[in-house]
């Protein structure tokens, strides 16, 4: 009886060192549906809203926070400010972008702000969802429609933003 105790013992032993790498898998998280993940400047609606047209280059700074890229076209410098939400399916799956916005605020010559826009795209084009309407042919929609180009594809962008 004491061999059989024994080797009754040794055997739980085993089966619980075979289930240790077990363990760490939790099946409900590989297979978590319609993961989502922000990137990048999240809006704030009260820090946007304190910073109206005619605010001061500072001003922006200290509400809105540093930008994403900074760009002078030659009409003044623009912030931009891009964020991503990107989805995948399921915890394995690679992930897809499904919105992409830029915010995009222009300063005169003074460094006071002279427009703010938020763009994204909708229905296929470059669309200002605070201004409401598709901005017309430039630099800077040249400039928004390539940062947002990868998303009408659906396709992930390369790097890790």
């Amino acid at each position: 009886m004491v061999v059989n105790n024994c080797k009754i013992k040794l055997a739980v032993v085993a089966a619980g060192f075979l289930a240790l790498p077990l363990a760490g898998c939790n099946s409900t998280d590989a297979l978590k549906l319609n993961e989502e993940f922000q990137q990048g400047y999240v809006i704030d609606e009260d820090a946007l809203a304190a910073t109206p047209v005619g605010s001061s280059r500072e001003q922006v700074l200290l509400s809105l926070g540093s930008p994403s890229i900074k760009r002078d076209f030659g009409q003044g410098e623009r912030y931009y400010y891009i964020s991503q939400i990107r989805q995948r399916p399921v915890g394995f799956a690679q992930r897809r972008i499904v919105d992409q916005r830029v915010l995009a605020v222009s300063f005169d010559e003074d460094g006071r702000v002279s427009n703010i826009a938020n763009y994204g795209l909708k229905d296929g084009r470059v669309f200002d969802f605070i201004g409401r309407t598709t901005p017309t042919g430039g630099r800077e929609t040249t400039f928004i429609g390539g940062v947002l180009s990868g998303l009408g594809r659906g396709a992930p962008s390369a790097g890790g933003f």
